[in-house]
């Protein structure tokens, strides 16, 4: 009788709990809960209402969701067009990562070895010297090769292609040169960048330069085909990013967003140069800049990112290339390293910048160890979390490139405050 009375009542509890209705538990993202979106919100909208930039929108996924989403400020000041996710921006060198990309399906393919010299693919770049000064009679010296300049060095910037206007004597031989001469195929921007020589012995120093233009030119000559056809057909389509692109159609148009150039606190002034490069059809498709994207296309290349080279069942590349090219190719005897140490605690892997330990002062740029990111010369910026699987994609058209600490404040508003060590 005891067991029956036990039955029943456990029948009994077994029903109300079926009876009841659950109550949904909500779980916040770890990273970008309410406090973080509402410090997202305030730091871009006071940018914009300060004048210090025209418009801005920013797009962050986490764990494979979108979890912001906001723009403030405007497209074009004059017409009063909003910034939304829509609006169409110059993303400048933001076509580096694609371009190393679609240089890695070729790796992939088993068609090079990185540590193969360039001249095995690119004759153009045979025979080359070195620079070591100017004689007494403003002639340019040089001094032979230590060693040939290889693909890995064109992937992390220690090939030495000159790219400043102050080197004496070689800089008159780079202008002259013109190589980088929109008018100009690849191919040609090879041959003239051949004839130059390099500023410095291959993988001594760290220099941004055009070296992701030449792995372009590696692309189109390995590959058989023109780059911009390669990087469409084995990237850009397969990732749905339709609006990435050289050309912007005349139907487009409208939502191309103009670029101002920042004079003086709170005084923008619209840019009226670049809007041709990307409004004509020009020979020249560069690997290191020269793309337009939206907002969400280009969070379609991070998330294939962050997702270790595969999006939507479609694979772009293995996990270990992604891993490969995410990590620091910069041997510590690269001492000298330009400007890459304003970034923060960085190395540079294939095409990216990669955060190797954590802000040692509240100054620097916020961010996670293992993160690999680039941003573009107006002010976009993008990174790959692959620690917290988050994304994060801002867009803004600011010349010159961010002088008002946009970035910074973006990334401590999505972190938050940050235990620093001392």
């Amino acid at each position: 009788m005891k067991n029956l009375s036990f039955l029943f009542a456990l029948l009994l509890f077994v029903s109300s709990c079926k009876e009841s209705p659950k109550k949904e538990l909500i779980v916040e993202p770890e990273i970008i809960n309410s406090l973080a979106k509402a410090r997202i919100d305030s730091v871009l909208k006071n940018f914009v209402d300060t004048k210090n930039i025209a418009g801005v929108s920013a797009l962050i996924f986490e764990q494979g969701k979108e979890v912001y989403y906001n723009a403030f400020g405007y497209a074009d000041l004059n017409a009063k067009r909003p910034m939304d996710r829509n609006t169409i921006v110059q993303i400048y060198s933001m076509t580096k990562p694609i371009t190393g990309t679609a240089l890695m399906t070729l790796y992939e393919q088993g068609k090079f070895k990185l540590d193969d010299p360039i001249s095995k693919y690119l004759p153009e770049f045979s025979n080359m010297t070195v620079y070591t000064g100017v004689d007494s009679n403003g002639n340019v010296m040089t001094e032979p090769l230590k060693r040939e300049v290889s693909i890995r060095d064109i992937t992390r910037h220690t090939a030495g292609f000159p790219n400043r206007a102050d080197i004496p004597g070689l800089s008159e031989l780079m202008i002259k040169a013109d190589a980088m001469n929109r008018e100009n195929t690849l191919t040609q921007m090879g041959e003239k960048m051949g004839k130059v020589p390099l500023w410095f012995q291959p993988g001594t120093q760290w220099e941004y330069g055009p070296c992701v233009d030449v792995q372009a030119l590696l692309v189109e000559r390995i590959a058989g085909i023109p780059y911009g056809e390669y990087v469409r057909k084995h990237i850009l389509d397969p990732l749905e990013m339709s609006e990435t692109r050289y050309f912007i159609p005349e139907m487009d148009r409208e939502r191309f967003a103009k670029l101002y150039i920042r004079k003086d606190e709170g005084e923008l002034v619209q840019d009226s140069i670049t809007y041709s490069n990307y409004t004509e059809q020009w020979p020249l498709t560069r690997g290191g800049s020269g793309l337009t994207s939206t907002l969400d296309n280009y969070m379609r290349f991070a998330q294939m990112l962050v997702h270790e080279g595969s999006l939507d069942s479609v694979q772009i590349l293995k996990p270990e290339t992604v891993q490969l090219m995410a990590t620091n190719q910069l041997a510590d005897s690269v001492t000298e390293r330009s400007w890459l140490p304003s970034k923060g605690q960085v190395g540079f892997g294939i095409d990216f910048a990669v955060r190797v330990a954590t802000p040692k002062t509240p100054e620097e740029n916020n961010g996670v160890v293992g993160e690999f990111y680039w941003d573009g010369a107006a002010s976009t910026l993008f990174w790959v979390d692959p620690v917290n699987k988050l994304t994060a994609v801002l867009f803004v058209q600011l010349f010159p490139y961010d002088q008002i600490g946009l970035h910074k404040q973006f990334r401590d508003a999505v972190y938050g405050p940050y235990p620093f060590e001392k």
